[in-house]
């Protein structure tokens, strides 16, 4: 018996290595891609993010930044209360 003999075109299930083996690739890049983008939308879902700035935090940043007035940002924050 030759030592390739299971490698032949006799042999049944062949294709299953290099399909196995592309399975492995594809999983190991789509893992990897959600895993540098910060994971899936699932795992995302209902965690609050950090850097993420609220509506009162944008409001106080814009009025100390100059880009709306007093009675403008007395406005926005009482609408925000609501």
């Amino acid at each position: 018996m030759h030592p390739y003999d299971w490698w032949t075109p006799g042999f049944p299930w062949m294709w299953i290595f290099p399909f196995m083996f592309f399975l492995a690739i594809v999983f190991m890049v789509v893992f990897f891609t959600l895993f540098l983008r910060g994971g899936p939308f699932w795992w995302r879902h209902g965690h609050h993010d950090p850097t993420r700035e609220t509506p009162r935090q944008i409001l106080d940043r814009r009025y100390a930044s100059g880009e709306i007035n007093k009675e403008q940002y007395e406005e926005m924050k009482r609408d925000l209360e609501r």
